[in-house]
């Protein structure tokens, strides 16, 4: 049961890696970004930074572009 929570807690929060690589944004802008407090939510605790998955799949839907 506690393998099933961890595995579940590893899916809803990505480090900048994951986030970096689902995005197509380099880590070093994810980076920036935080620094500047602009982009994607994160989460920061200790020294490790996550994104909820919800975060960045509704920062990728909102530049979504619509065509004909």
């Amino acid at each position: 049961m506690a393998e099933t929570n961890q595995a579940a807690i590893q899916v809803k929060y990505l480090n900048d890696k994951q986030v970096a690589r689902m995005t197509g944004k380099a880590v070093q802008s994810l980076r920036n970004e935080r620094s500047k407090r602009i982009g994607i939510p994160f989460i920061r605790m200790g020294g490790a930074v996550r994104y909820d998955i919800q975060d960045v799949i509704k920062y990728m839907e909102e530049r979504r572009i619509e065509t004909n």
